[in-house]
Formats: C-alpha cells, structure tokens, sequence
C-alpha cells in the first residue's frame, strides 16, 4: 500500500520518531558570556525545563542534539564551535541564546562573529539581553514543535505581551 513517494508506515514510524524526539532533546551548552547566567535560571526548580524533555545537558557533542549557543562569539571560537557542531550526530538544531549570538549584540567590532549564522544554521533564535526564562520556555515549545512537524526554517521566538496597568486593573475588577 503505498501513498505518494513514501509507504504507510515509513510515514507512520517517522511521525513516531518525531514525537519521541520532541520530547528528548538532549543539550549541549556553549555558553560563552553573561547569557550563561540566564540559562542556567531555566534550569532551576522555578522554570523547570525537565517538563519539555530537556533536563540533563550533555557534555559531549556526540551525545547531544540541541546546541544552546549562549552568548558572544569571538573570531578565535569560532573553529571550536564548527568542530562541535560537526560532530554532533543528526537530526541535530542549533538555538542562538541572546542577541549577542543572534547578531552579535553590541560587541562590533572585528574580533566578534555578527551572528553564529555566519558559522552553522540556526533553527530557533532566541533575542533579548538577556532573555527572560520564559523566552527559553517559548523557545523550546517553538523547537518542539518544529521537530514534529520536521522542516529547517529558523524561527525567532516572538515577545510576550506584557499588560498594562489598566489592563491588570481591569481583569481584577471582572472578578
């Protein structure tokens, strides 16, 4: 039984591999610069990133499948990043933590890379100087869900929105 170009369950099992992905991802930190302090905030008990599947970083790219880039990279990084995501093994995404790593924040000058998408693709970017833990949040939901449904199109995750004032007000007088 065949439906276009693939089989049922060629399909099937790799809709199965997907989910089963979506929900293990396993990290790999390069956290180079201030960002670092806020990623590790996401770790911790309040923002508990163990619900998305991603809990226990791991300190070998070869064990890895997510490649957290957190942080400003330098000219002389630069290699050791290529190498490291080269030995990832793949299916493999890279997310660029911060605006430093995004487009290389204020730091421009020669020594800084503009960007890691100079370097490697990027999947999910993730802007803010810091970012808020809940960015981190968003950004692994977004990942999640490109992983499902597959494709290597980058997304940027977008801000929440923040109420007003009147707005809090308002919602407090509705009860």
């Amino acid at each position: 039984m065949k439906f276009g170009d693939e089989g049922f369950f060629t399909t099937k099992l790799e809709s199965i591999l997907a989910w089963a992905r979506k929900y293990s991802l396993f990290q790999y930190p390069f956290a180079t610069a201030c960002c670092g302090m806020e990623f590790m905030a996401t770790a911790a008990p309040r923002y508990d990133i163990a619900r998305f599947g991603a809990e226990a970083p791991r300190f070998s790219p070869r064990q890895a499948d997510v490649l957290w880039v957190v942080g400003t990279i330098s000219q002389r990084q630069a290699p050791v990043l290529k190498r490291i995501y080269d030995q990832m093994a793949d299916p493999k995404w890279v997310v660029a933590f911060g605006t430093c790593a995004s487009c290389g924040g204020f730091y421009d000058n020669y020594t800084t890379v503009p960007g890691v998408d100079k370097l490697i693709p990027v999947d999910v970017y993730i802007p803010g100087c810091p970012p808020r833990p809940e960015a981190v949040l968003d950004a692994l939901i977004l990942l999640q869900e490109k992983i499902q449904k597959g494709g290597r199109e980058p997304i940027v995750v977008p801000p929440r929105e923040v109420p007003t004032l009147a707005q809090i007000r308002a919602k407090k007088a509705l009860r």
